[in-house]
């Protein structure tokens, strides 16, 4: 029998009237702050922020993924964008030939041969980072590209600091860096110099990430899709073998989106609308029952994991089947000192991606064919010039017409599950936004429904009488219940929390100008 963790984490809240940055890393997160408190607004800071964490912390994020943003002004006007990971021309569905029997369940798939979806240059799709930023800055931010670039770029010569949080990271996926001879020689085998802030770790430069981003800067975001960033990183893929041409590269475009809405309680719930997780939280959502607050927590919990299993049901099965619980993910939540606010979610998908370094560019790639089921004639089998369901789902929820809460989470198929139950505790419990994140949480993303050991004694009881439960812990690896980032408005300013369990995850607020 397994003993229980003998210890209790916890993070507190942060309050700050002049704007709040939270991210999954702190220098991040100070890098976003730094922009509020020099007078830049929540968009500013949201796309630093981005680009910082795409060389801190390399392995959740990057301008090598794509993702989801929602952009909400403090007279309550929401706008989406999808920036999400497209297919490219020379995807043919043939190269990934299945190689495993179905588990025979709606969440399982065949294997393909190889893992040539999961890994490699044939797991790769078009990037959608950089044009997503750039468009988000340009519509929203007051800051130039050049100025958004400079701490990301500042940072990349500099070095990401590899401390014991990084090195489990590396250490986890070592056999999958090996592959692919620039994945090893940067972070596996490339030089380290001393961190002159921390005797503990060290700091892995990256020089030909930082060229790029340099070229970027100076030469605007568009050279990533059509100049000389463009033609080294077409060049580079067509040599690995990777599906994704330069005309593909060329044709990338985001998409400004009308968010979808819902009524949630006395609040309105908006997210990313189409093939995203935010259709299928708004449907959870809708299935809990009004009023959900008196319940007993076992009685709740239950609730929550009948919504989230039906959802889940119909998700999988009418619109596909969307990736596994190893994602790597990051999101940012932003809220200004004028109340606008950012809730920005971007993904590599696994843990580095597709363990793929573009040589010229220093570039880690995605690995988004993972989002796709490799069975022909499904809702989201492999096809070119396709996007994929994913699973991220940033949120901004408004009340009496203004945005109150900014919220999103990593995870994978983790994340929607996540952001119900902490919207759940915050709108139906009035939790406070520190205690809705210390709640322990529930995940009903799989088959078997992983219950926190930190919950009440008759909450796996209470669902196990309609579902399979497994009692575990809230670890660092691997993830079990998702790492929400949240702000919320509230009177003289804003709070922001971040998950207790991720362990550089930082609520920042900015100081006075």
């Amino acid at each position: 029998m397994t003993a229980a963790q003998s210890w209790d984490i916890s993070k507190p809240q942060v309050r700050g009237s002049h704007g709040l940055v939270v991210a999954q890393n702190a220098e991040a997160a100070q890098a976003g702050a730094d922009v509020l408190a020099r007078g830049g607004n929540a968009m500013d800071a949201a796309v630093v922020t981005a680009c910082v964490l795409s060389v801190v912390e390399p392995w959740l994020s990057g301008l090598g993924g794509g993702g989801f943003l929602l952009h909400a002004t403090a007279t309550g006007d929401v706008q989406a964008l999808d920036f999400n990971l497209v297919t490219g021309s020379g995807t043919d569905p043939a190269d990934y030939p299945l190689s495993g029997a179905s588990g025979g369940d709606w969440f399982n798939w065949p294997a393909v041969k190889d893992d040539r979806n999961l890994i490699g240059p044939t797991s790769i799709c078009v990037p959608g980072a950089v044009a997503g930023l750039a468009e988000a800055l340009a519509r929203h931010g007051t800051l130039s590209w050049t100025e958004a670039l400079a701490p990301a770029i500042d940072m990349a010569h500099r070095g990401m600091r590899v401390d014991w949080f990084a090195d489990l990271a590396l250490a986890i996926d070592t056999p999958g860096l090996r592959r692919d001879a620039t994945a090893a020689a940067l972070f596996l085998d490339g030089p380290r110099t001393p961190d002159p802030d921390d005797p503990t770790a060290r700091r892995l430069p990256m020089p030909a990430k930082a060229a790029m981003l340099e070229r970027l800067a100076s030469a605007g975001a568009r050279d990533f899709y059509e100049g000389a960033v463009a033609a080294d990183l077409a060049r580079d893929l067509a040599a690995m073998g990777a599906p994704v041409t330069a005309a593909d590269l060329a044709a990338y475009q985001p998409r400004w989106l009308t968010p979808a809405r819902a009524p949630y309680r006395d609040r309105e719930i908006c997210t990313t609308p189409g093939l995203s997780g935010g259709p299928s939280l708004l449907a959870a959502l809708a299935r809990l029952p009004d009023p959900l607050a008196p319940r007993p927590e076992a009685e709740r919990a239950a609730q929550i994991a009948d919504a989230i299993r039906a959802t889940y049901e119909h998700r999988l099965k009418t619109l596909g089947h969307a990736a596994g619980p190893g994602d790597c993910t990051s999101h940012v939540s932003v809220i200004d000192a004028a109340g606008n606010m950012v809730a920005l979610t971007n993904t590599l998908l696994s843990r580095f991606g597709s363990k793929v370094v573009s040589p010229a560019t220093g570039l880690l790639l995605n690995n988004g064919m993972m989002w796709f089921d490799p069975r022909p004639g499904q809702p989201n089998s492999i096809a070119p010039n396709a996007r994929p369901l994913a699973n991220m789902t940033p949120v901004i929820a408004l009340r009496d017409g203004r945005p109150e809460i900014a919220l999103g989470a990593a995870g994978g198929r983790q994340i929607f599950p996540a952001i119900l139950q902490v919207l759940s505790n915050l709108i139906d419990l009035g939790l406070s936004p520190e205690d809705a994140m210390h709640a322990p949480r529930i995940d009903a993303s799989t088959p078997t429904i992983l219950v926190n050991r930190r919950a009440g004694s008759d909450v796996a009881t209470a669902i196990s009488a309609r579902h399979p439960v497994q009692i575990t812990e809230d670890t660092v690896y691997p993830v079990q219940f998702a790492i929400p980032s949240l702000v919320q408005a509230s009177a003289g300013g804003a709070i922001g929390a971040a998950h207790p369990n991720s362990p550089w995850a930082s609520a920042v607020a900015a100081p006075p100008a």
